[in-house]
């Protein structure tokens, strides 16, 4: 099974500190692998998130995601490739409410080169499986329940088929029966294309849904670390 992602040798000092945020010796995920990162706020989550999505780029170290060294890349590039190659569904969702549901989703297909008919079939499709009627598209994302909401924001990090899933603390608002309805729905749309989660979160509760569990303190060989 090919390697979707390899660290080596990462650190990265946030500016103005003294002391390393984060220092990898190395880390690999394969394809189709369901990883649950976790660690307590400050140790360093969403440091490495962005700089898997390239928001960041390391003082030290290699970020290869699907055989590209992304810290080569120029900004542009990084930016391009992060939405081809990398879906993020963020803890608020990150909506834009004044938008209809359709234009969020289409904000993430901006890079992907999609042609516009083939674009609104892969919409409509992505939201019959997410059980999403058609006729929410025109609706401002401010109409929709927090469980609509939800679901758009999967949508709109699985439309361009991402090969690697990063989830940065999404159930975090929901009780348990919706965190494990959301959990499974992830799992659901991710074996289509086997694409690579991570799910980031400091509740230790949800590992159990994962193939692999993995906290902060083992990933981050640091003793002292004061993470962003």
């Amino acid at each position: 099974m090919k390697t979707v992602l390899d660290l080596e040798k990462l650190n990265y000092t946030w500016p103005g500190s003294r002391i390393p945020t984060l220092s990898i010796p190395h880390w690999q995920i394969k394809q189709g692998e369901h990883i649950f990162l976790y660690g307590a706020s400050g140790s360093g989550k969403s440091t490495l998130l962005k700089l898997l999505a390239g928001i960041l780029l390391p003082q030290q170290g290699q970020i290869r995601i699907l055989g590209t060294d992304i810290t080569s890349l120029s900004a542009r590039a990084r930016d391009r490739f992060r939405a081809s190659h990398i879906g993020f569904i963020f803890q608020q969702f990150n909506l834009l409410p004044y938008l209809s549901v359709e234009a969020n989703i289409k904000l993430a297909t901006h890079f992907g080169h999609q042609a516009r008919q083939s674009q609104s079939n892969n919409i409509k499709n992505l939201l019959r499986q997410l059980a999403l009627e058609s006729s929410i598209l025109p609706k401002q994302a401010s109409q929709l329940s927090v469980g609509q909401q939800q679901r758009v924001a999967v949508a709109r990090a699985l439309i361009n088929r991402p090969q690697i899933i990063i989830a940065d603390e999404p159930t975090s608002a929901l009780d348990s029966d919706s965190r494990d309805n959301f959990i499974q729905l992830l799992f659901d749309n991710a074996s289509t294309n086997q694409s690579s989660i991570i799910f980031v979160s400091h509740d230790k509760s949800l590992a159990g849904h994962f193939d692999q569990h993995l906290s902060m303190n083992e990933l981050n060989r640091l003793e002292n670390s004061h993470a962003a």
